[in-house]
């Protein structure tokens, strides 16, 4: 009897301690997320989504630039989180969007891995899987956060922060605007966008002269797919191609977000989107960013937050390891 209640003391009043995060672009900080039967896709991730974590009170998710080198953003995430001494609080993690086409993407698959397409900006924008046209890449960033919102595993989580560089920012920024989960869940999520080559503007209008006036492009003869999707809303395809226009501008506006933008990022180099619809939203990925943030501001009175990073260029480690950088990727919790 005495060894029984020894027992139950130990278990009951002897707090359980944390195990300690995984560090390491490896597969043992590889996890699975479920996608559907015979689906699933890959994220690195500092602790697991489907276990009890009483310690995690913050998420912060970083999507990958075009080269879909999620371990390289997982150790670019690590960093930041070491400089803002989150590990013990924070949950990682740095989704794949694998593929493999046999010719330009060659990612290594696993079985039943959903294969997204290689060219173009069909998993940024929300595109269908080339191996299940029932999944898009929007979809898969649904899953993560509902995993992250079960309060069986993560009951003291208070903050999502989704965020991306390059090809990332544009999934974020169109994730943002686009996603229909939002409102629905109990954590408040903020989105940061950083160096994007592209936006999708709301309405036909885009910058124009040194001062980013907003007027009715001016090529639009020559340029005809200024404003069809991802660049405007014309013309949707996968996950928001059924969402009405005003309820995606009424989203975009009405959500934070923070446009966190490389004083320097203002070479055409690293997959700089140079065609005609890129181009007619400013010269350089810093132009067009502040000239965005401006649009919806003036137009729509969004509430977003522009920052400019100095010293940076079209880097993610420089981004999101630089001070300024920090806070906005983890915030302050109550």
């Amino acid at each position: 009897m005495r060894i029984l209640l020894l027992l139950t003391f130990l278990l009951v009043c002897i707090p359980v301690y944390a195990v300690d995060p995984c560090t390491k672009a490896t597969p043992d900080c590889a996890r699975w997320v479920n996608l559907g039967v015979e689906s699933r896709a890959l994220v690195y991730s500092t602790y697991p989504l489907d276990k009890k974590n009483d310690q995690i009170v913050r998420a912060l998710i970083v999507v990958h630039g075009q080269g879909r080198d999620a371990d390289n953003y997982f150790r670019t995430s690590l960093a930041a989180t070491f400089l803002a001494g989150a590990f013990d609080n924070t949950i990682v993690i740095s989704p794949r969007f694998g593929s493999n086409n046999g010719t330009g993407c060659r990612d290594t698959l696993a079985p039943n891995e959903v294969n997204w397409p290689c060219a173009g900006d069909s998993w940024r924008s929300g595109g269908v899987a080339t191996n299940n046209a029932k999944l898009t890449s929007y979809d898969f960033m649904d899953e993560i956060v509902r995993q992250l919102t079960r309060t069986e595993n993560f009951p003291n989580l208070k903050a999502i922060v989704i965020s991306g560089h390059s090809a990332g920012g544009q999934f974020v920024t169109r994730y943002e605007m686009g996603n229909k989960i939002h409102e629905s869940i109990s954590v408040p999520i903020t989105y940061v966008v950083s160096n994007p080559s592209s936006y999708s503007y709301l309405d036909a209008e885009r910058p124009s002269g040194a001062n980013n006036e907003l007027r009715a492009f001016g090529d639009a003869r020559n340029c005809t797919t200024y404003d069809n999707w991802p660049y405007g809303l014309k013309n949707r395809t996968g996950y928001t191609a059924n969402i009405p226009e005003d309820q995606l501008k009424k989203q975009l506006a009405s959500r934070p977000v923070t446009y966190l933008l490389g004083e320097l990022d203002v070479l055409p180099l690293a997959g700089f989107d140079s065609s005609c619809p890129a181009m007619a939203q400013g010269p350089t990925r810093l132009a067009r960013g502040q000239a965005f943030a401006a649009y919806v501001k003036a137009k729509y009175n969004a509430r977003h937050q522009v920052v400019v990073v100095p010293l940076c260029g079209h880097n993610a480690r420089c981004m999101f390891t630089a001070e300024v950088a920090l806070p906005i990727l983890f915030p302050k919790v109550g």
